[in-house]
């Protein structure tokens, strides 16, 4: 799942903001600490919209990635970035047993 998470928020960057441009890019950073996994992807800005989850129709081909992300984490947080672009952090759900270090539930 984290695999998913990282993708659809690098896809959103690379379509929607200036990332996807010639010179554009796109930062990664993932975290991890005994409680939580935090993957983040912060854009290069460009657009006059935050990133947000959309109602799309069914016969819609695209919208629904970060839909997808905010089922699969517990937490979506979209904050704009000094850049002028977004950083959009997912928390995915994790096994959280006392002792356990933090890992996707499958």
């Amino acid at each position: 799942m984290n695999e998913l998470i990282v993708s659809e928020l690098s896809a959103n960057a690379i379509l929607h903001t200036a990332s996807g441009q010639t010179s554009g890019s796109f930062h990664l950073a993932p975290a991890v600490s005994p409680q939580v996994i935090a993957l983040s992807v912060t854009d290069d800005g460009g657009t006059g919209t935050a990133p947000k989850v959309e109602d799309q129709d069914q016969e819609g081909e695209h919208g629904r990635g970060l839909g997808m992300v905010s089922v699969l984490a517990h937490r979506v947080v979209v904050v704009h970035s000094s850049q002028s672009g977004h950083a959009v952090t997912a928390e995915p759900f994790t096994d959280t047993r006392r002792g356990a270090h933090p890992r996707l539930l499958v």
